[in-house]
């Protein structure tokens, strides 16, 4: 190996190792409380979660909802709603975390198998 090969592997190694992308500590997110907001028509709107094991419980606007949730990998689950009241809540949504800090996660999210994905943030408070 010439002294060219050597340098052109060191930049190509060096170069890749910068580009690693967004942090992602999925892990510290599996369980807690959180605080999640999100743009809907314009407006930012906001709900609280508690996700512990397989069941998430979502309080928005007073209503109480819970869900199954089905981890994929450490990054990406599945929720299904435990009660759906019509046909829309009966179809599973699918979460993947794109990003993470010390204390928040940001996430694209839609129905299951859709192309439609929307972008949220969810702040951990326990």
């Amino acid at each position: 190996m010439n002294w060219k090969n050597v340098l052109g592997l060191f930049c190509s190694l060096f170069f890749f190792s910068c580009v690693n992308g967004p942090e992602r500590n999925c892990s510290q997110y599996k369980n807690g409380e959180f605080i999640f907001k999100t743009e809907l028509n314009g407006e930012l709107q906001e709900s609280t979660f508690d996700r512990y094991g397989e069941l998430e419980i979502d309080n928005y606007n007073g209503k109480i909802d819970s869900s199954s949730v089905k981890w994929i990998n450490d990054c990406e689950y599945i929720l299904k709603s435990l009660n759906p009241k019509s046909m829309a809540e009966r179809k599973p949504l699918h979460f993947k975390i794109l990003s993470t800090t010390d204390s928040s996660y940001t996430f694209e999210y839609g129905i299951l198998n859709a192309e439609n994905r929307l972008i949220g943030t969810a702040i951990k408070l326990k």
